[in-house]
């Protein structure tokens, strides 16, 4: 049995099944590295005297450079390759991981940022080399990738902690036993650097004669994206804490974060093969918004329950984030739009990500509380439940105006 790429020869099965490790392997390290932060930022803020807006600050430094490095990606992979990049991803994700061994605040922050540069690049890159090699499989390759994501960073959360405390091992130490996930996936990796493949052409992400910006129905696709990503980086970087304040252990704390991350993989398995038989998709997105506004209410009003709080607001965020990204294909006319409308999410998706912990890291260190950074969450949640509305409609950019 034989492997065939769009711009390769057939590869044996052995070649296809370490190219498949390999991209499972570099979608474990795409959220472990900074997710698995969480559970241990108490012990980060007590190390380096930190503040709550410092602290919130550690989750966002990652998503500023997904702003900033994403555009880019393409380009650096236009001139060395597919395969390259991906290394150089790895190589810079390790590196990020080994820098927050030193003992500083600055490096800590340092590590953090080299991190989410090579998880940016990696975000942009592995998407195109599926296309590329599973053109009949994007969606199950796909599916499997995000699933192996959440279940790594879910699995690390769960663990991290333990760790910190498992013979004075330390929080240092415990971030950093990341790094074997990261030195697995290049080892793998490298049997794909012999190749020099290059991304799809760019001709598809050439301007469209319409401006997405100005569509009512881009803005509820933007929005449903952007608030449900506000929500769900408030709870990865704060939920530990939230937990532990509502008398929860420091192991269960950290046990649930993980199962968080492994909820918001799951509805992939359930929604793609359902997407493909709703055409209408608003009702659907209007109940999952309205789900996760009432699972941050269960969590501030009733913590303890917060187990299936946490599972109802990972599986709910990880629903509104694949129904979102599938609108972009599904509402707009053709290629160009959709690009235009996929930058437009993400430039206002990645923001308000950014803000979002920040945000409840300030409110709990003014108000002592996290009832006002929960109602945060509860008002995102609301309005993607509105926008989820809106952007499900069975219409497309043009036809939702005339």
């Amino acid at each position: 049995m034989t492997l065939q790429t769009d711009n390769s020869k057939p590869q044996s099965r052995f070649s296809g099944v370490l190219l498949v490790m390999g991209i499972l392997l570099i979608a474990a390290n795409l959220r472990a590295p900074f997710t698995g932060i969480a559970p241990v930022l108490e012990q980060i803020i007590d190390h380096y005297t930190l503040s709550g807006s410092q602290a919130g600050f550690i989750t966002t430094l990652p998503l500023i450079a997904f702003a900033i490095i994403s555009p880019m990606a393409a380009m650096f992979a236009r001139r060395q390759g597919l395969e390259q990049s991906l290394f150089v991803a790895l190589i810079l994700i390790l590196l990020g991981i080994l820098a927050r061994f030193i003992d500083s605040s600055t490096m800590l922050f340092v590590g953090t940022a080299v991190i989410g540069v090579g998880i940016a690049i990696a975000n942009v890159l592995l998407p195109s080399l599926i296309k590329r090699d599973f053109a009949t499989k994007v969606a199950l390759i796909t599916s499997a990738y995000v699933l192996t994501m959440g279940i790594a960073s879910g699995g690390f959360s769960a663990l991290v902690f333990p760790l910190s405390q498992f013979n004075g091992l330390g929080w240092q130490l415990a971030l950093g036993s990341s790094a074997m996930l990261t030195v697995a996936g290049l080892i793998v990796w490298t049997a794909q650097l012999g190749k020099h493949t290059k991304p799809a052409s760019m001709s598809q992400f050439a301007p469209s004669s319409k401006s997405v910006w100005r569509y009512l129905l881009a803005w509820q696709i933007t929005l449903l994206l952007g608030l449900n990503s506000f929500l769900t980086y408030i709870i990865l970087a704060w939920l530990p804490s939230i937990l532990t304040d509502t008398g929860h252990s420091a192991v269960e704390a950290g046990a649930y974060h993980g199962a968080f991350q492994i909820a918001t993989a799951l509805p992939g398995l359930v929604l793609i093969p359902l997407l493909a038989k709703l055409k209408d998709q608003s009702a659907l997105s209007f109940i999952l918004g309205l789900l996760s506004a009432s699972s941050a209410i269960g969590l501030l009003y009733m913590p303890g329950f917060a187990f299936f709080w946490t599972i109802m607001l990972g599986f709910c965020s990880g629903g509104c984030f694949i129904l979102g990204l599938s609108f972009i294909s599904l509402r707009t006319d053709d290629p160009h739009q959709a690009a235009s409308l996929s930058g437009m999410s993400q430039s206002v998706g990645y923001l308000l990500a950014a803000i979002g912990p920040m945000m409840a890291g300030a409110l709990h260190t003014s108000t002592g509380s996290w009832e006002a950074p929960l109602w945060l969450c509860i008002i995102a949640a609301l309005l993607c439940a509105l926008c989820g509305f809106g952007g499900g409609r069975n219409t497309t950019l043009d036809k939702s105006v005339s």
